[in-house]
């Protein structure tokens, strides 16, 4: 059986105008805020996990460890993601990455508690930059503990061309950028296990951030990718250190430019004149790799 093939530009609007009855489209699915998963965090971000018992508050943040992907092996695409076509639209575009994240912590979580997600597709967004095509999808994800809502989160996630060979990264030779002074900082230099451990926790199967021949070979980056899940995770905690009662309420993060193990980076933040709290991480060069805020109390969406 043959088929015709339309022009470029009408092909590239066609599967636009497709990728649009995305929007809109929603999931739920449950899970529980199981002890052995918040005391993996804890693990991981070097806390002794034993006071995370049942009835325990979650503390902000480390709710990554639940509803993690739980396609079946079948449904593995070639880059560690499950397939597309499902819930999230079946983008052509073969490179999938977190692009931001905008969180509200609205009321604890508890350890043991039943916890129920609704995610709905918020918007489909094509764009063309320095690298190339792209689209961006945004999902928002509520989630209630104990039939309470909890945890409003947005996430961006971006998807691009292949990459070609001799492509570098986006940004990959900006120069360091004029920053102001923190008023905390502190060290951040992931190794092979704790990209390891985050990527367990998390259920994230995506290659970039273990098989170094895939990442070098397919995605074209230089060594493999540090999570920016586990960014976010440790500025969260950055955050929580300085805000009032230790309280996060929200967080805002983008990620900027990759990160790649075996480099160096510095977590960074900043009180500012309006109140806001600004975060960074920079590389070794001085160059913002994420950048965001957080706020002590939920206010209105970020």
């Amino acid at each position: 059986m043959s088929t015709s093939v339309p022009e470029a530009g009408q092909s590239d609007a066609k599967s636009q105008n497709d990728l649009q009855a995305w929007v809109g489209r929603h999931e739920v699915v449950e899970d529980e805020a199981a002890a052995v998963l918040v005391r993996r965090v804890a693990a991981l971000l070097d806390r002794d996990p034993s006071p995370y018992v049942s009835g325990a508050v979650v503390p902000e943040n480390w709710h990554v460890a639940f509803f993690t992907p739980l396609a079946v092996q079948s449904q593995i695409g070639p880059d560690g993601h499950p397939r597309r076509g499902d819930f999230l639209p079946p983008v052509r575009l073969p490179r999938r990455m977190f692009a931001g994240r905008r969180l509200r912590f609205v009321a604890p979580i508890r350890v043991g508690a039943a916890l129920r997600r609704t995610s709905t597709v918020t918007a489909i967004t094509p764009k063309r930059g320095r690298s190339g095509e792209m689209v961006f999808v945004t999902v928002e994800h509520a989630i209630t503990s104990d039939g309470t809502l909890a945890v409003i989160e947005e996430q961006d996630i971006v998807y691009r061309e292949e990459a070609t060979a001799g492509s570098k990264p986006a940004n990959g030779d900006a120069a360091a950028e004029e920053l102001p002074e923190p008023t905390d900082r502190e060290a951040f230099a992931p190794d092979p296990t704790m990209l390891f451990r985050y990527s367990a926790i998390t259920f994230n199967a995506h290659r970039i951030h273990y098989d170094t021949p895939y990442t070098q070979g397919e995605e074209g980056y230089p060594n493999l990718v540090v999570n920016g899940g586990l960014t976010a995770l440790r500025l969260g905690e950055l955050a929580k250190r300085n805000l009032p009662g230790g309280r996060l309420g929200r967080l805002t993060l983008r990620n900027v430019r990759p990160f790649f193990l075996g480099r160096k980076a510095e977590l960074r933040s900043r009180w500012e004149p309006d109140g806001r709290l600004s975060l960074w991480s920079v590389d070794e060069r001085g160059r913002v790799l994420t950048q965001g805020e957080a706020f002590s109390e939920p206010g209105s969406p970020a």
